[in-house]
């Protein structure tokens, strides 16, 4: 998969849900590997917040995140609707301190990225796949983020108020291509008893039934409502029974619990990669969602790059009868069993150590260790296969190291390990000369890791 942004610019207008400001945010195309950026316009400089997780400031009736003195709130609506577009890259130039809250919900940043359309770029995409549980539990909250290995993204969301109206609801997403139909049009909400405490906060000072669902279920005296309506500078509702007051008919019997679930998303995307794995969300928050983004992104700084996954059952791209076709190496210097993955600008091999292996006598007899020399071979030998690939009649041509830099080995590969290579090109192929970066993998752990230069030539 190919990562991917905005084929031409949009703009979205309104006011703020917090300021109550007028604000215009420009969402535009961006370089590959840009992620998602945020720009100040309206301040000196214009700078720039990259939106993620370690930025986030705050979270309080939405995520904010800061540079500096730099702050832009209420982004999760936007990041929610980017994410489940699946663009890796874009630029907003926002006028203000937040984005706008429009209706309430993403379906107006749905409906302009869709009237955009999508780019493809160069690069591949980077998933973060979960491989094992991830945990982060609030013990004072009782709210808990579990997600689980899965093939692709799907979230299921529960949440549990102390109200007579909205006590217990469930929300799910499959898949995620269902966003737009499904959760994109559910709006924000806000109990009555929480709005005089948000506006002596200086919050929600451009919140209306327009973008949010009012929910009443504590008894209040009328002149209180109208006293909340004035400062709210909206219009007098008379209220007898608990529930939902907004300006137009829910969208779903459990609108609310889908709009946490877009939220879900909107702070996920604050991992700064597509994830793969099934997201269990049990009294989310921004608070919580925004800790398990932050944990992630810990995981992603250190380790650079995760490992392959490796499916022993499934069928390999390039067997070992097919790789004594393409390389001139046979026994004892042939160091790729097979080939279990390979796109455009990248390949994946597999090398099994075992204990018969011809140099384990003299390296060492009483400990066995795979001569690191022979990591960054089977690493070349690898990156071959990558660059052959490149070419029509690949058995006609051999690949030949020409220099090799930033070499680390990080730890010892004995008898038992199963080697797993990572090679990508770092530049495009000119004139025959390919520049690669190469890592080896035990497990989930980086062994070895490599970059290095190999020039294709053509068999006399």
């Amino acid at each position: 998969m190919k990562q991917v942004t905005l084929k031409q610019s949009f703009t979205v207008s309104g006011k703020g849900l917090h300021t109550g400001l007028a604000l215009n945010a420009e969402f535009m195309p961006a370089p590959v590997n840009t992620g998602y950026k945020i720009q100040r316009v309206d301040l000196e400089g214009q700078p720039v917040i990259d939106a993620v997780a370690e930025n986030v400031a705050a979270t309080n009736r939405g995520t904010v995140i800061k540079r500096g003195d730099v702050v832009v709130s209420t982004i999760e609506h936007a990041m929610a609707a980017l994410y489940a577009a699946g663009i890796d890259n874009v630029l907003i130039k926002v006028d203000g301190p937040e984005l706008p809250i429009l209706d309430g919900s993403s379906r107006e940043y749905c409906d302009k990225i869709a009237e955009a359309g999508l780019e493809e770029q160069g690069a591949e995409k980077d998933y973060y796949i979960v491989k094992q549980k991830i945990e982060v539990v609030d013990e004072n909250t009782g709210a808990s983020i579990v997600v689980l290995p899965d093939s692709d993204l799907s979230v299921d969301v529960m949440v549990q108020y102390d109200s007579p109206v909205l006590n217990n609801q469930f929300a799910s997403l499959e898949q995620i291509e269902n966003f737009n139909t499904e959760i994109a049009g559910c709006r924000t909400f806000v109990f009555v008893r929480e709005v005089e405490p948000l506006l002596k906060n200086n919050l929600i000072k451009g919140g209306d039934l327009e973008n949010a669902i009012v929910i009443y279920d504590s008894k209040m005296d009328q002149a209180e409502l109208d006293g909340l309506a004035d400062m709210m500078g909206i219009e007098h509702k008379n209220v007898e029974e608990f529930g939902y007051i907004q300006a137009r008919p829910l969208n779903f019997i459990n609108e609310p619990a889908r709009h946490k679930l877009l939220d879900v998303l909107g702070d996920l995307a604050l991992i700064g990669r597509p994830l793969k794995g099934k997201v269990i969300a049990t009294r989310p928050g921004h608070s919580i969602n925004t800790t398990f983004a932050k944990k992630i992104r810990r995981e992603i700084k250190r380790q650079d790059v995760q490992a392959p996954v490796y499916d022993p059952n499934k069928e390999p791209i390039m067997d070992n009868n097919r790789i004594r076709q393409l390389l001139p190496h046979r026994y004892p210097m042939l160091l790729v069993d097979k080939i279990i993955e390979k796109g455009d600008n990248y390949i994946v091999g597999v090398k099994n150590i075992t204990a018969n292996e011809p140099f384990f006598p003299g390296h060492f007899p009483e400990e066995p260790v795979l001569p690191g020399v022979l990591q960054i071979e089977a690493m070349a030998q690898t990156g071959g296969l990558l660059v052959l690939s490149t070419v029509d009649d690949p058995e006609r041509y051999s690949t030949y190291f020409m220099k090799i830099d930033n070499v680390k080995f990080r730890q010892k590969v004995v008898p038992g390990d199963t080697l797993i290579f990572h090679l990508s090109f770092m530049t495009e192929l000119r004139r025959g000369c390919a520049v690669m970066k190469g890592y080896a993998f035990v497990g989930e752990r980086i062994v070895s890791e490599c970059e290095f230069m190999a020039q294709i030539i053509k068999n006399k």
